[in-house]
């Protein structure tokens, strides 16, 4: 039997031919045979049934495709347009009392989803592999672990909050307190104002880049400042995760309960939503809290938040099923955000320039991040499964998973209890790519529709070409930085998706640049249009 180290050395190459049973099966037109030989069916699970000697069993492709259609399109589709939503949402809550007079809290919005988001997207991705090896199926086992989980969200989002709140103070202290106006042969942003909306709008992507202070408001920084960015940084991250894990742990189980695959529904959700409620949530307590900026209050909010957090720290601590990950997965997070930097550099120096860039880059870097993040929790998922399955003796499983074990080796629909895994990775990349150029489509549409954009046929063209570059490197990125981390013995679920939809957003804002350079070279301009007044 192949052990741990075997699987830790190298996934793609996972040897399972010694487990094979030299039972065969004959071969049906309309079924396809998966070895576990196979490299690629061997990275996505490598997985065959335990009962009879690991006999293989045909498959029907169909059914392992349909599922992934039915339940990632549609949450593709939502996630593009909530991320709309999100922006409309910020463009009205920067208005708000608090917004306009501290310059740390706008400059925090952008810091603070990019942490958050990538805790709660790992958070999504580590309660689907425990529900796809069966993990959830017993109710004390499922208690304690969704607990752990929830006390670990809480810690984590503090966390990284407060970190928000100091790099805010660092960059009021470093940067300009009055921005330059934008030139008048910027195209098609013919004020200041607008240019604020329109890098406004940039910030609502998840793990965004970070813009400058908007001149005008205040530029003082002092304690009483500091402390009331951190109070409300740190309450809203706090209050957020305990809505939004709740909701997340919720949907994961209900997913386990219906037979339907979390790990094609949770991570885009947990991204979109984590920054709707997060910036709700900042612009809420923020603009309660700022009538008393000068008083006690915010300090005392603060300590209560930090005192809260130390409690679930403690919690976590006594928990063995997440103990250990306190210390696992924060490099990625500031690494991610480190990455980001980059694409703010990229959106400083074209968002003012080309017309509609900051919508478009909703789409070609947010959807195909959120593609990616759909195959890093598969293929993760796949690899926890595998290491169980083959590396632990019957005995040691305790009767926990063991169900779950044997059903997600069955081949052929998707079982209630088990996962469906057996289906090539390269047959899922391509039905990613083909659900997901639809929701552009359907993106661009909507745009046109709402009197947003009004792209040219030769832009539309070229725009569809270069995000499917963009999918097409998600996934493949998605799946060598997997099985990157999982060779070092770093698990996917922490690692993977902070700097997977970082280095996203960063290649998705250079395509849409190259896609606008490219179209003005053919036809001597970018050939978009934006209605301003609609959009913002």
């Amino acid at each position: 039997m192949a052990s741990k180290e075997s699987l830790h050395d190298d996934i793609e190459v996972i040897s399972l031919n010694h487990l094979h049973h030299a039972h065969s099966t004959s071969e049906d037109d309309d079924e396809i045979i998966l070895h576990p030989s196979d490299p690629d069916t061997a990275s996505l699970l490598g997985s065959q049934s335990r009962t009879r000697g690991l006999e293989r069993l045909p498959i029907t492709l169909w059914p392992q495709i349909r599922s992934i259609v039915i339940e990632a399109a549609p949450t593709l589709l939502l996630t593009t347009i909530g991320l709309l939503f999100t922006g409309k949402l910020l463009d009205q809550v920067s208005r708000w009392r608090a917004m306009r007079e501290l310059d740390q809290l706008i400059m925090i919005i952008p810091v603070v989803l990019n942490l958050k988001g990538n805790i709660e997207m790992n958070l999504s991705a580590r309660l689907g592999t425990a529900a796809n090896v069966g993990e959830l199926d017993n109710a004390a086992h499922r208690r304690s672990l969704v607990m752990g989980n929830m006390t670990l969200l809480q810690v984590q989002a503090v966390a990284v909050s407060f970190v928000a709140a100091c790099v805010s103070l660092v960059l009021s202290l470093t940067l300009p307190q009055n921005t330059t106006p934008v030139s008048a042969d910027s195209i098609h942003v013919k004020t200041s104002e607008e240019s604020l909306r329109t890098m406004l709008r940039v910030t609502l992507q998840p793990r965004r880049a970070i813009p400058h202070p908007i001149g005008g408001r205040t530029g003082q920084v002092g304690f009483h400042q500091f402390i009331m960015v951190a109070a409300s940084a740190t309450t809203a991250a706090s209050l957020s995760g305990l809505v939004l894990g709740s909701f997340m742990c919720t949907l994961i189980i209900l997913c386990r309960i219906f037979g339907r695959d979390p790990d094609n529904i949770a991570p885009p959700v947990a991204s979109c939503l984590g920054d709707l409620i997060t910036l709700c949530l900042l612009g809420v307590v923020s603009n309660v809290l700022i009538p008393f900026l000068n008083t006690p209050l915010p300090f005392v909010v603060f300590i209560l938040v930090i005192s809260v957090a130390f409690a679930c720290l403690l919690l976590t601590i006594r928990n063995s099923h997440v103990r250990p990950l306190l210390s696992q997965g924060w490099s990625p997070l500031f690494g991610a955000l480190v990455i980001s930097s980059g694409t703010g550099i990229v959106l400083d120096l074209f968002v003012s320039k080309y017309s509609g860039f900051a919508v478009l880059a909703v789409v070609i870097s947010g959807l195909p991040g959120a593609v990616g993040s759909i195959f890093v929790s598969r293929l993760s998922t796949s690899l926890h499964a595998t290491t169980l399955k083959y590396s632990q003796p019957d005995s040691t499983l305790d009767g926990l998973s063991s169900r779950a074990l044997n059903n997600s080796s069955h081949t052929g629909e998707q079982d209630v209890h088990g996962y469906p895994s057996d289906i090539s990775p390269r047959l899922v990349m391509i039905t990613l790519l083909l659900i997901t150029l639809p929701v552009e489509i359907i993106f661009l549409t909507l745009l046109h529709a709402l009197g947003w954009l009004h792209p040219s046929f030769t832009f539309v063209a070229f725009s569809v070409l270069f995000f499917c570059c963009a999918i097409l490197a998600s996934l493949f990125i998605a799946r060598l930085l997997t099985n990157a981390l999982w060779r070092r013995g770093l698990d996917p679920d922490m690692y993977a998706l902070p700097i997977h939809s970082a280095l996203m957003d960063l290649i998705g804002q250079l395509l849409l640049v190259l896609c606008f350079e490219v179209v003005s070279l053919l036809v001597g301009e970018s050939s978009v249009s934006v209605n301003n007044s609609n959009v913002a």
